[in-house]
């Protein structure tokens, strides 16, 4: 990443279940998948805090949300565990331009399906299959700096139909050994927040140690990042004053 790059404040949250019950998980992100994708956007100059699900309020307050940029996903088996009060929040940050990156089987998590509208299932299979990641946006900013394809050399299987909304851009679409198709890197927006999908990440193989998969997350938190615009309406509200005068409305 170039150094001129601005850093953001960036939170990654993750359940934090795999790492304490399966010793090929711990071996891979001992002190967890959290900490690990922490130091991946710290080494592109980014400001990075962890938040777990066995924290109060998960770890994501609204201080903590009000002072995130963009909030890191990942989540697998406690979807449930989730507070909906904490995915509500989570959501009503995003509509307010917070960025939000969902991971893998993040798929599932209560704020991304609450933004989408969409149960988001799809087709798996665990078979350490290879996966050959296509892009087919070669103009988007998060596939800066990557070639046309690359592989990942043990994957999961997530086929399709992915029950989710036409995504705005699609940046990458993945194809895997036993031959299915997925589309592995979808972008969204909802009120002034950006929303990025990314598939790759199966908490039992390297994936998140390839260089590769690296460029994608940090390249995506420069996307998903908040822009200046106007406010976003949290509530309605009656508007008695008009822009300009209206013959025959007096207020």
């Amino acid at each position: 990443m170039s150094s001129t790059t601005p850093a953001h404040s960036i939170t990654v949250w993750n359940e934090f279940v795999h790492e304490k019950e399966d010793d090929r998980v711990a071996e891979l992100y001992p002190d967890g998948i959290h900490d690990h994708l922490a130091d991946v956007l710290a080494e592109a100059g980014h400001d990075t805090r962890t938040a777990a699900l066995q924290e109060p309020d998960h770890g994501l307050t609204e201080d903590v949300l009000e002072d995130t940029d963009v909030l890191y996903w990942w989540g697998h088996i406690a979807h449930d565990e989730v507070e909906d009060a904490v995915a509500e929040r989570v959501a009503r940050h995003v509509r307010e331009g917070m960025g939000l990156v969902v991971l893998h089987s993040g798929h599932h998590a209560k704020p991304f399906r609450q933004l989408l509208g969409m149960n988001a299932d799809l087709t798996w299979r665990e078979a350490e299959e290879r996966e050959r990641l296509h892009v087919i946006d070669p103009g988007h900013p998060i596939a800066s700096g990557l070639p046309e394809s690359f592989v990942v050399p043990e994957a999961e299987m997530y086929g399709e139909p992915f029950t989710v909304p036409e995504p705005d851009r699609l940046v990458f679409v993945s194809w895997f050994e036993g031959g299915e198709v997925f589309r592995s890197g979808c972008c969204y927006r909802r009120g002034k927040g950006r929303i990025f999908y990314f598939r790759p990440g199966h908490e039992t193989y390297p994936v998140y140690h390839q260089d590769e998969i690296q460029r994608v997350l940090q390249n995506a938190a420069e996307w998903a990042a908040p822009v200046e615009g106007s406010p976003y309406p949290t509530e309605p509200r009656n508007v008695p004053d008009p822009a300009e005068d209206i013959d025959g409305y007096d207020t």
